[in-house]
């Protein structure tokens, strides 16, 4: 593992040439990728020409590493990411975070399209994540990476207070309301059940996805902080009688809020 890492980062620095590696990353979810646009000066890599990168195949994930400058910063924004659903294993869905560690990324933006688990929630909606519950395979199995972090590393503060806090205060800022919640993964690829929702939210869940947390592990055990935001794009239905989730309308949701969740990741970034 660590002799693919290494050539993966070996590469990727030979195509950055002269440009200064960016100390921050973000990953984007389903529909997100448009936060690409934003990032200035850009450097634009396609998955399928990194080494050891697999194939994203997942709707509204394009596939491409993209360096440049968003907020005043040098980052480096993954335009999509890969899933367990894929048929991928957890080593290699996690993969590009053991890369960005190597690079020197101390600082991970995740986010993603989720749907509604607590009630009080509605599409559109922007939710902070505060913790979460994994329910896929977790990443660390298997012998210990110890170049990278601990045999069991604590998760008692995953996501960052420090990059919430500012979160909270660009948001206020725009004028706009942010949720703050738990976020539940899942393996997928179906849309939960009536029954799943409601056994996500009992167990303290308020936004169910399935990604983000193999990353988050694995950004953990690597020392990096860890900023989360989930895209609520679609809501849970009690009633069985109407199918309310596909892919095409979950990118629809999440290309609709893109922009808002750009402005804040900016102005966050601007601001670290």
């Amino acid at each position: 593992m660590i002799h693919k890492i290494d050539e993966t980062t070996h590469y990727i620095r030979q195509c950055l040439g002269d440009r200064e590696v960016p100390e921050i990353a973000i990953i984007l979810g389903s529909g997100l990728g448009l936060m690409a646009d934003r990032i200035a000066e850009q450097l634009v890599i396609p998955y399928a020409g990194i080494p050891h990168f697999v194939r994203s195949t997942a709707i509204g994930h394009k596939g491409n590493l993209i360096f440049g400058t968003l907020g005043g910063k040098n980052v480096m924004a993954m335009q999509g990411r890969f899933h367990y659903y894929e048929g991928y294993t957890m080593q290699e869905v996690t993969f590009p975070v053991r890369v960005m560690a190597r690079l020197g990324v101390k600082t991970l933006f995740v986010s993603n399209a989720a749907g509604a688990v607590n009630p009080t929630y509605r599409v559109g909606d922007m939710m902070i994540i505060t913790d979460h519950i994994n329910l896929l395979p977790n990443p660390l199995i298997g012998p210990n990476i110890d170049e990278f972090g601990p045999r069991f590393p604590d998760m008692t503060t995953v996501y960052s207070k420090h990059i919430r806090q500012l979160a909270i205060e660009e948001a206020d800022k725009m004028g706009q309301h942010l949720q703050q919640g738990i976020y539940v993964g899942g393996t997928g690829p179906t849309y939960e059940t009536p029954a799943e929702y409601k056994f996500y939210h009992a167990i303290g869940g308020d936004a169910a996805g399935m990604s983000t947390i193999p990353e988050v592990i694995v950004a953990r055990h690597s020392g990096l902080e860890i900023f989360g935001m989930s895209i609520i794009t679609n809501q849970s239905n009690d009633l069985n009688d109407t199918c309310l989730n596909s892919g095409d309308d979950v990118v629809k949701e999440a290309n609709k809020a893109a922009h808002k969740m750009t402005t804040l990741f900016e102005r966050v970034i601007a601001r670290l």
